[in-house]
């Protein structure tokens, strides 16, 4: 696994609440399989935090997942879809991607 990654901060909309960043990297587990979240793009909107998430599994080159989610402004890991839902999200996501290379890399061969 990756140690090189920082601590993400997020970007910050129009009067937002601030958060303490998640620790990059830091492990997951699924029943299929655990690693580390070596990136992580998130922004902390009005209503809740979007983030997108670069997953390394353990025991595999290249093994790797992306995750599209959102934390509560609390904190919490909620287990909805994430929604993005206005021009600042957009924007905050953008800017925090910037942070993220590998990410950023794979989110281009997604979209082109």
């Amino acid at each position: 696994m990756a140690k090189t990654a920082k601590t993400q901060a997020p970007a910050k909309g129009k009067s937002t609440p601030t958060r303490k960043a998640r620790q990059v990297p830091r492990s997951f587990e699924f029943h299929w399989g655990r690693g580390e979240i070596v990136e992580e793009a998130a922004y902390t909107g009005n209503y809740t935090e979007p983030a997108i998430q670069l997953l390394e599994y353990e025991g595999g080159h290249n093994s790797y997942g992306i995750r599209f989610c959102y934390y509560s402004l609390d904190g919490r890991f909620q287990r909805s879809p994430m929604m993005i839902d206005s021009e600042d999200s957009l924007e905050g996501l953008r800017a925090a991607l910037k942070r993220t290379p590998k990410l950023r890399g794979l989110l281009k061969k997604l979209v082109t």
